[in-house]
């Protein structure tokens, strides 16, 4: 396990993002790394996860659909509405193509880091929340909230996460994959479990 070349990633990965993204990449990183120190996760596969996480955003919409049918990866009807959601399928794919990535809970923290899923690994779960709580993040409501959970109680601090996301795309009328309501029914039920007990 291990041995990667993550200052080697960095520079190829340079080459296919902006730069914007490059910085926000950088953030959930060291936060994922972060995360891991605290939650006695494998700070190594933390980082390759979270610098590879949006390897495939900045491909356009178009050619993101071109990609995925190519390459048969299966595409819901949210993702064909809104190609955009693809980012992380697709980034799970160029890890392994591209980065040679083979750990398997790292391709799974990369593909589902945008809508969550239920029963996350404790790495799929660092990456997730990562990616919300990288410190260029801003707009995001209760952000100070969920990136104090985050180092104490990383179930709470997803669910929270979770409800403010759907939360938020109802009131922008965005479009919404299923996998995220799942994931937040799921995340809902273990809160509040753990309060009723």
């Amino acid at each position: 396990m291990g041995g990667y070349n993550i200052y080697k990633m960095q520079k190829k990965l340079k080459k296919y993002i902006d730069e914007a993204r490059y910085v926000h990449t950088l953030g959930v990183m060291y936060t994922a790394a972060s995360l891991a120190m605290c939650h006695g996760a494998d700070i190594e596969r933390a980082q390759v996860a979270g610098l590879l996480h949006d390897s495939a955003k900045c491909i356009p919409n178009s050619k993101k659909l071109k990609l995925c049918r190519q390459n048969n990866i299966v595409i819901s009807e949210a993702e064909r509405k809104a190609p955009y959601l693809l980012h992380a399928k697709l980034g799970a794919y160029i890890a392994h193509e591209k980065y040679h990535i083979e750990d398997p809970e790292i391709l799974s923290a990369i593909e589902c880091h945008t809508t969550g899923k239920p029963d996350m690994t404790l790495l799929e779960k660092i990456i997730f929340i990562s990616d919300y709580i990288e410190p260029l993040r801003s707009k995001a409501e209760n952000l100070a909230e969920v990136r104090r959970l985050a180092f104490q109680d990383l179930d709470k601090a997803v669910y929270i996460t979770m409800r403010d996301t759907l939360q938020y795309l109802k009131r922008e009328n965005a479009s919404l994959d299923n996998q995220t309501v799942v994931a937040y029914n799921y995340y809902k039920e273990i809160i509040h479990g753990r309060e009723e007990t």
